[in-house]
């Protein structure tokens, strides 16, 4: 049985990643503690609540958890229904922060600009898609885009159905393909980078919000295939068999340097917060629960196997948030 991995070490960060500020029309109010600010040793108590990328759930969760320690009086809660799950409760006002394994597309941003919701993106931390099959593919230790492309396309469904239809020299293993589903952020990368555009890729695979899922498909089929955020394959290293990936400059395997560097391409991305400005700033809870999230991000980030920020992207993310209650 496969559970939500502990994470424990630091994995990923792009090198110069920014952090952005993106606005909606209009505005909201808010229905949290209407403090203006928190003094040193007051305690709070309120709810935040956090939905969307299943990729940037342990982040979230490692921050609630530590903050947890600090104001036992604020009930934060972490959902996960996706990147574009979490911005359609976020843009219908129903959640203070949206976790993002993508940035907000232009109709997500409209549809907050129609509910008068204003929003501050920040990069928190960068990860990396993780490409793995089962632990009994002798065969292949990496794989090219183009043979990515080839099983994965819109075209191989009913025709790609063997590893040896990905190239002769392989077996005549069925292919068995998990992955992430349409809600998903990580869905949208993927399929963008391998496929040439968002949301092309045959119906024939299994897809699930929970990463999990894809790890016991993957895990439970020698000819498997499937596609997550590289933190879950590290985690479940003995169940899943991490490939490297050929762009047309050779075999990168990735890592925390090869991401950090940008040599593992195309299937390096940052990972995102989105803060409902106005709550922001009329909750005390919330506006203490983001200042810790970023002021700790270094401790939060190796407790989510990712790499902390730069100290240039701490700073203009701490400006940003600072700008909103000045």
């Amino acid at each position: 049985m496969f559970r939500l991995p502990q994470r424990s070490a630091a994995t990923l960060t792009v090198a110069g990643a920014v952090v952005l500020v993106l606005t909606a029309c209009g505005g909201q109010s808010s229905t949290s503690d209407s403090s203006t600010s928190a003094a040193a040793g007051e305690e709070l108590s309120g709810e935040i609540v956090i939905d969307g990328s299943s990729t940037v759930e342990p982040l979230s969760s490692a921050a609630a958890t530590l903050y947890r320690d600090e104001q036992p009086g604020v009930n934060v809660t972490v959902a996960t229904s996706g990147t574009g799950g979490g911005f359609k409760r976020f843009c219908a006002g129903e959640t203070d922060i949206s976790d993002a394994s993508r940035p907000i597309k232009d109709e997500e941003a409209a549809i907050c600009a129609e509910a008068g919701i204003e929003y501050t993106e920040i990069v928190i931390a960068n990860d990396g898609l993780s490409v793995v099959v089962n632990p009994e593919n002798d065969w292949l230790e990496c794989i090219t885009t183009e043979q990515l492309a080839t099983i994965w396309s819109p075209d191989s469904e009913g025709t790609v159905t063997s590893w040896s239809d990905v190239d002769p020299s392989f077996p005549d293993e069925p292919l068995a393909l998990y992955g992430a589903g349409t809600d998903s952020g990580t869905f949208d990368y993927f399929t963008d980078a391998i496929n040439g555009e968002e949301g092309a890729i045959r119906a024939d695979y299994t897809p699930s919000e929970d990463d999990n899922l894809t790890v016991q498909g993957v895990a439970g089929s020698t000819g498997a295939m499937g596609f997550f955020g590289l933190s879950y394959a590290e985690e479940n290293a003995e169940s899943v068999k991490l490939l490297s990936v050929d762009s047309g400059a050779g075999c990168i395997t990735p890592t925390a340097a090869t991401v950090q560097d940008g040599t593992y391409t195309p299937l390096g991305r940052p990972l995102f917060i989105y803060v409902d400005n106005a709550k922001y700033k009329d909750s005390a809870a919330l506006r203490d629960f983001v200042d810790f999230y970023l002021t700790n991000e270094e401790t939060i980030a190796a407790e989510a196997l990712f790499i902390n920020l730069t100290p240039e992207q701490r700073t203009t993310a701490q400006d940003e948030l600072a700008s909103l209650v000045g």
